[in-house]
C-alpha cells in the first residue's frame, strides 16, 4: 500500500518505519526542513532501541522516504496517518490546532484535485473523543463532495519498547463506521497480528476513548502503588512483598505495580489531565483521576522530604549525584520527567547537582542548560557528592561497583527512587540507604 505519515515525532517515525518494514511504500511528512534533511541522510532523530536498523534498511530499499511537501505525499497515498502533536492546553484539554490545520490543508488539496482516489485519514495521535468528527468537518469545509473517510487508530507504544510493540501488538484498535476503510486497515495490519492477537473494530468515539482509558488506568495503578508504598513505610510493611502478593492475582496483574518517584513522559501526565477535562466538559466529576494527578505530583516531594530529613533540612551547599534523567529507561525523552522536578527543588534549596543518563543528557541540557553539571559516565557524577540519588531505572545502574561508589561519595548514602538494590546487601555494605516503601537503613 501507499501510505503517508504526517508528523515524524516519536509515534510518526515508529509508525512509518514499521509499516515500511512490511513492504508498504511510506512517505513521512514534516514541516521541519532540517529534520527532514537529516532523516534523508539516514540519521534517526530520536533514541528508540531497534528503530535504527529498520530505518536504515527501509531507506535503502526505497520503501521509506521523507518530505516537507504534504500535498505530494497525500496525492500519492491512499491512507494518510495523522501523527501530530497534541500538547496540553492551558485548560488541560488537548490542543488540536496542528491536527485541524493539516485536515484543512488536506481539504484544500482535495478541492483542487477532486478526481483523486478515495482517501482514508487516520488519527494516530492521542486525541479527545469527537476529534474524528472535527477532522471530518475541517476537510469538508473545503471539499464537501470529496470521497474520503476519517478513522481513529490510537497507538499503544511504550517508549523503549515501541518497535516491538508495533511489530507484535497485543491488540490493534480501529474506530471506523466505513466498510471500505475497515477492509483497507484490516489488510494493512494483517501482517502484524498473524500470531492471533486481535484487531478490535469499533466506532470512532469508542476508539478515541479507549486510548485515554488505557493510559489513565495504568497511571492509576502507578499512583495507587505509590500510595501503598508510602503507607508501607509508615507501618513497617515491605512494598516489594506486597507487590508480589497482589501481582500474582490474575485480576490485578504484575505490571505497573512498581513504586517510585512518579510517572512522567509525553503520555500519562497529558492524557490523564485531558480525560479529566473531557469529564469536566460533560459535567462529570472524575474524582479518581484527580487524585491520581495529585498523588503523582506529591511523590517527588515525598522523595525530596527523605533527603531533607536525612540532612536535617540543611542542603544548601550540598552536592548531589543523580543517576537517571529520562522519564523511564531506554528512551531519551525527558518530558514531565520526575528527575527534572527533583532537580528544580534541590536547586531552589541551594544544592548543586551533577547528573548522568545514558541517553537523555542532551535533551536535559536543552531544558536546564548549565544550571547543573553533567558527567560522561555514572561514576564521574559521584565525585565529591554528599549522596547518590537514583531516579531512572536504567539497567546499567542495577549492578554497579559498590566499592567504587563508596570511594567516590563523601559518605555512603543512596536515595533510591526505583528500588534497584537489595536491602540486605546494602546493609552488609554499610550504606545508608533509602528506597520507596521499604525499610530504611541508616549506617551510623
Amino acid at each position: 500500500m501507499n501510505l503517508a505519515v504526517v508528523g515524524t515525532g516519536y509515534v510518526g517515525l515508529v509508525t512509518g518505519t514499521c509499516f515500511a518494514e512490511t513492504g508498504n511504500n511510506v512517505i513521512c511528512v514534516d514541516i521541519d526542513e532540517a529534520k527532514v534533511k537529516k532523516m534523508r541522510q539516514g540519521i534517526v532523530p530520536i533514541y528508540e532501541p531497534g528503530l535504527e536498523v529498520l530505518f536504515e534498511r527501509n531507506i535503502k530499499e526505497e520503501r521509506l522516504s521523507f518530505t516537507t511537501d504534504l500535498y505530494e505525499a497525500a496525492k500519492k497515498s491512499q491512507i494518510i496517518f495523522l501523527c501530530l502533536p497534541t500538547p496540553q492546553g492551558g485548560d488541560g484539554a488537548a490542543d488540536l490546532r496542528f491536527v485541524i490545520k493539516v485536515a484543512e490543508d488536506l481539504g484544500k488539496l482535495f478541492k483542487a484535485e477532486p478526481d483523486l482516489e478515495f482517501k482514508v485519514l487516520v488519527n494516530k495521535s492521542t486525541v479527545p473523543v469527537g476529534t474524528s468528527d472535527k477532522v471530518r468537518t475541517a476537510v469538508r469545509k473545503f471539499a464537501p463532495d470529496f470521497n474520503f473517510d476519517v478513522a481513529s487508530n490510537p497507538e499503544f507504544l511504550r517508549e523503549g519498547m515501541a518497535v516491538e510493540d508495533f511489530m507484535k501488538p497485543e491488540r490493534v484498535v480501529i474506530g471506523t463506521s466505513n466498510e471500505n476503510t475497515k477492509n483497507l486497515l484490516d489488510q494493512l495490519y494483517e501482517p502484524f497480528v498473524r500470531s492471533g492477537n486481535p484487531i478490535h473494530f469499533m466506532d470512532e468515539k469508542s476508539a478515541e476513548m479507549t486510548k485515554y482509558a488505557a493510559n489513565a488506568f495504568l497511571a492509576t495503578k502507578i499512583s495507587f502503588m505509590n500510595e501503598i508504598a508510602n503507607l508501607c513505610e509508615l507501618t513497617g510493611a515491605e512494598v516489594d512483598k506486597v507487590r508480589i502478593g497482589i501481582g500474582s492475582d490474575s485480576r490485578i496483574g504484575k505490571r505497573f505495580l512498581f513504586p517510585g518517584v512518579g510517572y512522567g513522559g509525553s503520555c500519562f501526565p497529558k492524557d490523564v489531565v485531558a480525560l479529566i477535562n473531557t469529564a469536566n466538559e460533560n459535567s462529570y466529576d472524575f474524582k479518581i483521576l484527580k487524585s491520581v494527578v495529585e498523588v503523582n505530583k506529591r511523590q517527588v516531594k515525598i522523595f525530596l522530604d527523605k533527603i531533607l530529613k536525612h540532612f536535617n533540612s540543611k542542603i544548601e551547599g550540598k552536592h548531589f549525584a543523580i543517576w537517571g534523567l529520562a522519564f523511564k529507561p531506554n528512551t531519551d525523552d525527558v518530558r514531565e520527567a520526575p528527575s527534572h522536578e527533583l532537580i528544580k527543588m534541590l536547586l531552589e534549596k541551594g544544592a548543586t547537582v551533577c547528573a548522568y543518563d545514558p541517553e537523555a543528557i542532551d535533551n536535559t541540557k536543552a531544558v536546564l542548560g548549565d544550571k547543573i553539571t553533567y558527567a560522561h559516565n555514572s561514576y564521574k557524577a559521584l565525585e565529591n557528592a554528599d549522596a547518590l540519588l537514583i531516579v531512572t531505572e536504567w539497567n546499567v545502574f542495577r549492578n554497579p561497583d559498590f566499592d567504587k561508589i563508596i570511594s567516590l561519595l563523601k559518605q555512603p548514602v543512596i536515595f533510591d527512587g526505583r528500588n534497584l538494590y537489595d536491602i540486605e546487601k546494602m546493609k552488609e555494605l554499610k550504606f545508608t540507604y533509602y528506597s520507596v516503601g521499604r525499610t530504611s537503613i541508616k549506617n551510623e
